[in-house]
């Protein structure tokens, strides 16, 4: 099976390859024009941009979260024409350890095409490395993407609603802890957690250099927050439902995948006054 990560050198390497595309994925959620700014500075040769927000997510309510799924089909169609086919080797990259790549790699593994990859360290790393970027537009011929959505990926609302009683599964937030203990929240309009969410910052995933850990001492970790539970009765949230991408990526990388997504987190659980909050630090 593809690991979900490429090396900044292993990328180098494949660089020209008439199957590859490059996604340049950067992003601010504080300035929703950094990551194209950004992107139209400079970036690594041949790459794309997509942008969370208006790629990467369907149009918002005010009661199905910040950043919500497109539909499969909806989906498929956009990074159809922005030049992602059925024959093509995706590579996502960021600058902010895969928050944002993580999102692209698992909305293109739902579709059901498993040829992406995250890059590892992302820009820093592929500059660490020697990369070459530069201005360049890229136009790509528009390409067919085949939908073959994965069934029993997602949880919505109604499940987790459910969950507070039936604790069929383990809900864990990637937000920082500050934010899910409601200290500091400076993005929704209401601070805290969804009750009984665990709490595993996304950036815990990452070393020093902005690359994620070993898949062994992943594991280590991973195993010890779910303390006993199987990893497919877990489920990854965030804010949004990006960062919960990082979380269930780095879960794939130490060979415990089949975790779920509540896509919605909690941008759409605290739209409802009517759904229960938890304030407070995680046990432990």
């Amino acid at each position: 099976m593809m690991s979900p990560l490429i090396s900044a050198p292993e990328l180098l390497a494949r660089l020209g390859e008439a199957n590859l595309r490059i996604v340049d994925c950067r992003h601010d959620l504080l300035d929703l024009e950094a990551g194209r700014r950004a992107y139209q500075s400079t970036h690594i040769p041949g790459a794309l941009f997509l942008h969370l927000d208006e790629d990467l997510s369907a149009a918002k309510t005010g009661k199905n979260g910040r950043h919500p799924l497109p539909t499969p089909k909806l989906l498929a169609q956009r990074l159809g024409a922005a030049g992602i086919g059925d024959g093509h080797h995706v590579v996502a990259y960021d600058a902010s350890g895969g928050a944002y790549a993580a999102r692209l790699w698992w909305s293109l593994r739902w579709l059901g095409h498993r040829n992406v990859q995250v890059l590892d360290g992302g820009l820093p790393a592929w500059i660490a490395a020697g990369g070459a970027q530069d201005a360049l537009l890229p136009r790509q011929a528009p390409a067919t993407l085949s939908v073959r959505a994965q069934d029993g990926w997602l949880v919505d609302a109604g499940a987790v609603q459910a969950n507070l009683d039936q604790q069929a599964f383990v809900l864990i937030d990637a937000r920082a802890p500050g934010r899910y203990a409601g200290e500091g929240e400076v993005i929704d309009p209401v601070a805290g957690h969804i009750p009984g969410a665990l709490n595993r910052f996304f950036q815990l995933n990452l070393q020093a250099d902005g690359r994620f850990k070993s898949p062994e001492v992943l594991r280590s970790e991973w195993l010890a927050l779910l303390d006993g539970s199987d990893a497919r009765d877990s489920v990854a949230q965030c804010g949004s439902g990006v960062t919960a991408c990082h979380n269930l990526l780095a879960m794939e990388l130490a060979g415990l995948p089949g975790a779920r997504l509540y896509a919605g987190s909690w941008s759409e659980w605290c739209s409802d006054p009517a759904r229960p909050v938890a304030t407070g630090a995680a046990a432990g």
